[in-house]
């Protein structure tokens, strides 16, 4: 069985990836999306701290236990702890894990932005947890990619432990609140929150796609392995293929 491993900051929305697993194999091929844990000394949506939690001896650590479980791909299922760096910083960020894992690799933050190619989309809404100036990077490193932020909200959470506990009225409110006429989807972006179960009812309601971070890493890691047939349930993102 295909295994795609998920280096993943702490405690918080982790109970996604058995979910997805749950998911993908009841709209095709069974796939394994084994997790570990890395570190996380503080827990805060700042910029230090943040650059912590994406440091190279955190991923390096992540990335060696993967490697010894013989995963076919590795993902930092981890935005904020990767736009932080910027785009340079991003790239030299999965280098590190690539090299680690002896696997290919990639993040979340450059699984928005291939989620956004693949979809044919340019012009976006931002739903962010994050304060304003981490939110901000975040614009940053979508334009770095030509894609085009017509909207930013920012909730202002300061932890992943409290992202982790909205739940789905929360979400789906936040989310359709945050939506803007111009833009051709929604990205939600923060693996700490949950997103995966209502996914349909996201999309339902917005009548467009909506990307969220654990969606997008998954399928990015099916990217990287090339599993890439439709799947019904997970968004517009995994029905295209």
């Amino acid at each position: 069985m295909t295994s795609i491993g998920f280096l993943y900051p702490g405690y918080s929305a982790e109970d996604e990836y058995p979910a997805m697993e749950r998911l993908l194999a009841a709209s095709g091929r069974a796939v394994a999306l084994p997790l570990v844990h890395t570190l996380m000394r503080e827990d805060a949506h700042r910029v230090d701290a943040l650059r912590d939690i994406g440091g190279e001896d955190v991923l390096g650590e992540g990335a060696a236990t993967l490697r010894a479980r013989g995963v076919d791909a590795a993902v930092w299922a981890c935005t904020s702890g990767s736009f932080v760096f910027g785009w340079d910083g991003a790239t030299a960020q999965v280098d590190g894990v690539r090299a680690a894992a002896a696997a290919p690799a990639s993040s979340t933050s450059f699984a928005f932005v291939n989620a956004v190619r693949h979809l044919g989309l340019k012009r976006v809404a931002v739903a962010a947890t994050y304060p304003q100036d981490v939110a901000d990077r975040f614009v940053a490193f979508l334009g770095a990619a030509d894609i085009e932020v017509v909207s930013l909200s920012c909730r202002g959470i300061v932890t992943a432990a409290e992202v982790g506990t909205l739940g789905r009225d929360e979400v789906l409110a936040f989310v359709a609140s945050n939506d803007h006429a111009d833009a051709e989807a929604v990205l939600v972006p923060d693996t700490a929150l949950h997103t995966v179960e209502w996914l349909t009812e996201l999309e339902e309601r917005l009548g467009k796609p909506v990307l969220t971070a654990n969606q997008v890493s998954v399928w990015e890691g099916l990217r990287l392995v090339g599993v890439t047939e439709p799947r019904a349930g997970l968004g517009a993102l995994f029905a295209k293929g």
